[in-house]
């Protein structure tokens, strides 16, 4: 792969419009700020990151790990690109270097707009009620690979989706993002039937024709795959999303859980300190002292991990450059770092399974976001497949018209309800679910 191609600023949907215009904004930065300004970007502060929202102690919620995300990716995509223009100095598009960072930090926004609500357990929420639930009657009238889109459902593949579909009323080209800012967003670039046993995937089967367009223009190398499906290799930006989007929600979870005394301060510190050289912790230990904070020391050293994360990553990519180039790279950017800072990582990850992710208030939230999805599915999916019942109209009129809950194909009236469960918001989706079991009546 090249980088002449990689970096295109062509913009899916307005292609004719497309021109080598110059000004105040490149067309990636138009791609951060039309973002920002978004309804489903605005949403992104009533879902979960992780702990219950809202609460007393504030703790992440999707907004604000997004916007973390960006700022963490931003960094590591400026000290890629500092190196990266040293080495191509010589070539005519070396000035395309320049919009790497602006290009990851829109990414980065983008990463978890699919995501539907309460957490990752959302997505299980929805896989699960096809693949366990009431939904599971729903496969003899589906094709094998609609039917594999629904029972993995991957947040991911849902963004691209939300950034491309052309939903009613909408312009043609969805959010009408850049090609380079889209392809950085797919982390698994194949179809839901190569999904194999961790469930990930990048789009889905409505829209396989649309990354392939994306794909082939930015000159991404096709990958084998069983009977003509679509498989790519990555774009090489997505290396730096995902190590920015895994830096941030495994560190900061850690912060959240000892602001809501999930983990103890003496836990936190040794496993932080645990990324350093003894050299580092004594001059840490020292700064620390000077602090009597506990959360001010929590901070204070995650900042430390995350900016000694951000420079073995951004190593890491320039040392496989041409691999990474050759579509040939194989795990994460954070399993090529050095055995110091990775036995760190680990020893975090370990940690944040053993006593958040088991933490009380977090299974709450996932019986609790379980019980709410697959209920709103099952009466939503009931009403576009017998729209002309009493409560069928009704509860229908409170979707967006935006979803086409009256599509010609069966497969494009789930799509539609899957599109309108996961832009909710949890409060959204609790407010309903009390609605319609009758628990939640208007004032009169």
């Amino acid at each position: 792969m090249s980088w002449d191609r990689l970096i295109c600023d062509k913009r899916f949907g307005l292609e004719h419009y497309h021109d080598a215009r110059s000004g105040i904004r490149s067309d990636f930065q138009r791609d951060f700020d039309r973002l920002v300004f978004s309804s489903p970007f605005r949403r992104l502060q009533n879902k979960t990151q992780v702990f219950p929202l809202p609460g007393s102690v504030f703790v992440h919620n999707r907004l604000t790990h997004s916007m973390e995300v960006a700022s963490v990716g931003r960094s590591l995509a400026n000290e890629i690109t500092r190196e990266l223009r040293k080495r191509h100095a010589s070539q005519p598009w070396v000035g395309k270097l320049d919009a790497i960072d602006e290009i990851v930090g829109a990414a980065c926004l983008a990463h978890d707009l699919g995501n539907p609500p309460f957490g990752h357990s959302g997505e299980k929420a929805i896989s699960t009620f096809f693949s366990e639930g009431e939904g599971a009657g729903l496969c003899p009238m589906l094709t094998p690979e609609q039917w594999a889109d629904i029972t993995h459902f991957e947040g991911n593949a849902n963004s691209f989706r939300l950034l491309t579909h052309q939903f009613n009323g909408r312009r043609p080209g969805g959010f009408a993002m850049t090609y380079s800012m889209l392809a950085s967003i797919v982390k698994y670039p194949y179809e839901s039937s190569l999904a194999g046993a961790n469930g990930k995937f990048g789009f889905f089967t409505t829209e396989i024709s649309t990354f392939r367009r994306i794909a082939d223009e930015l000159g991404l190398i096709a990958l084998p795959a069983p009977d003509g499906r679509t498989r790519y290799c990555r774009h090489p930006l997505v290396y730096i999303v995902e190590a920015a989007d895994d830096i941030c929600y495994q560190v900061m979870d850690m912060e959240d859980a000892h602001k809501l005394h999930v983990v103890s301060t003496r836990e936190v510190t040794d496993m932080f300190l645990g990324f350093f050289s003894e050299e580092r912790r004594s001059r840490m230990m020292e700064i620390m002292d000077k602090v009597a904070d506990p959360n001010e020391k929590i901070a204070y050293m995650r900042s430390c991990v995350i900016g000694s994360l951000v420079s073995q990553c951004s190593r890491a990519f320039l040392d496989n450059e041409d691999t990474i180039l050759r579509g040939a790279f194989s795990g994460s950017l954070l399993d090529h770092i050095d055995e110091q800072e990775c036995r760190g990582y680990r020893n975090c990850s370990d940690l944040a399974w053993k006593k958040i992710y088991c933490a009380g208030d977090v299974v709450d939230i996932e019986l609790a976001g379980n019980r709410i999805i697959s209920f709103l599915l099952e009466k939503l999916i009931h009403a576009v497949r017998n729209p002309s019942l009493n409560y069928s109209e009704l509860l229908l009129s409170k979707v967006p018209q935006q979803y086409d809950t009256a599509a010609p194909t069966l497969f494009g009236r789930i799509q539609a309800v899957l599109d309108h469960m996961s832009a909710m918001t949890d409060v959204y989706a609790l407010d309903l679910f009390r609605k319609l079991n009758g628990h939640s009546l208007p004032a009169v």
